[in-house]
């Protein structure tokens, strides 16, 4: 789509003409004669210039891409007319970059056209629209100038990069379907649980036939069944800790990635909350579609700088399914994140807390004063993280440069050490 076309005259047009003018104004004919073979270069320049018909096209390789990964943008570029310099730049927003020729320099022929590939650096993850085109084209003299702009902007998706996990926290309670984790319960399924005596009503093929023979009686197996679980990742969007390019978001973003991801391909549903300003929310689903719908909802995450309250009473009560793992990510600056998360607890939620360190994002101070503050500051985490504690929620401190498998292998651990706490 053309946004603008508009012809515009260099500056040493208008001096010559300035030029002359000063020099009848002033009756000095040498200034005249000095302007008078560039205003005799103008008219000819303008004369036979011929305004081109500009138009540009832009094709992507690809809609959705990985954080890190590249896209091929072609941009094409054609003219009515001859045109002997025609620049042209493709607009990036922040987060894309290439290394190919932007702006690029090329001449036309009439009815020409002329293709540029440019390998497009996916640097950050989000949502994008590219495609806006600027072009420039001057005549064979450089007297006359066209400028236009085309929007040709077309949707693109950067996803977060994740981490390569091979192990999951899991839920204390399963669900009643069927998937890859082995239940607490007994009922039919293929792990041996316990062996137990003959009823009626048991089956032949769940006898035990070497324990039969040595007791003399009949004993059956019993099993556990295999079952699937719920999990809901609680992203806390209202504050973050920034420094330049990384912050505690962009970590936050890229381990709910990873561990819907991984969720997903062992059979659990999967569901996300993103609980700041603005609040959304993906209720528990399955299956490879859901990934992208997290995926998607994790592009809109941000902060919202925002002082409304906002309670967890105000989601649906199936968007958080009973039984159901609240694995939330937060670098738990905001008092409404951790009096929400507090509050899940105490609605009998079993609750995990990855805390997203701000620590690295943070400097000390300089002076004694500043100093003290942020020893302060490490002291009141402190507090908030015994807090959760002495309620049975584990909270592990983890920060973006540290294996993410690290902070789950310490939250199973802490899980499997702990007392379980009725809050």
């Amino acid at each position: 789509m053309k946004r603008s076309a508009a012809p515009k005259l260099r500056v040493y047009p208008a001096l010559a003409a300035i030029g002359m003018l000063a020099g009848l104004a002033l009756g000095r004919p040498e200034l005249v004669a000095l302007a008078a073979p560039f205003a005799v270069l103008v008219a000819i320049g303008v004369s036979l210039a011929q305004e081109p018909e500009l138009t540009a096209r832009l094709v992507l390789d690809a809609e959705r891409q990985v954080e890190g990964e590249e896209v091929l943008a072609e941009v094409e570029v054609s003219a009515s007319r001859p045109v002997e310099r025609l620049t042209g730049l493709l607009v990036l927003p922040a987060g894309l970059r290439t290394e190919g020729p932007n702006p690029f320099l090329v001449r036309l022929a009439s009815g020409g056209r002329r293709s540029l590939e440019l390998p497009l650096e996916c640097e950050r993850w989000g949502a994008y629209g590219v495609g806006r085109v600027l072009l420039r084209a001057q005549d064979a003299l450089g007297f006359l100038v066209l400028e236009a702009s085309f929007d040709l902007r077309q949707p693109l998706k950067v996803y977060p990069g994740g981490e390569s996990l091979s192990s999951l926290l899991r839920p204390l309670e399963t669900q009643v379907f069927s998937g890859n984790q082995v239940a607490r319960v007994r009922a039919d399924g293929i792990e041996f649980a316990d062996l137990r005596p003959f009823v009626a009503g048991d089956r032949v093929r769940r006898v035990n036939w070497r324990a039969t023979a040595r007791r003399g009686v009949p004993w059956v197996n019993e099993s556990h069944p295999e079952r699937n679980s719920d999990v809901v990742i609680f992203l806390d969007t209202f504050a973050e800790a920034r420094r330049g390019a990384a912050g505690t978001l962009d970590a936050s973003v890229r381990a709910a990635a990873a561990l819907a991801e991984l969720y997903l391909r062992e059979k659990d549903r999967v569901g996300i909350v993103s609980f700041g300003g603005v609040l959304n929310w993906l209720t528990v689903s399955s299956g490879p579609v859901q990934l992208y719908r997290i995926v998607d909802s994790l592009l809109d995450a941000e902060i919202w700088l925002s002082y409304v309250w906002k309670d967890l009473e105000v989601i649906p009560t199936r968007t958080l399914p009973p039984r159901a793992l609240v694995l939330a990510l937060s670098p738990l600056l905001d008092d409404r994140a951790i009096g929400a998360l507090a509050d899940l607890r105490s609605r009998g939620f079993d609750l995990a807390i990855l805390e997203v360190s701000p620590l690295p994002y943070v400097e000390p101070g300089e002076t004694e004063s500043e100093r003290l503050a942020f020893r302060v500051w490490q002291l009141r985490r402190e507090a908030i993280r015994s807090r959760y504690r002495s309620l049975g929620v584990p909270v592990v401190e983890w920060r973006d440069h540290v294996p993410l498998e690290a902070a789950i292998e310490e939250v199973r651990r802490y899980r499997r050490h702990a007392r379980t706490v009725r809050a």
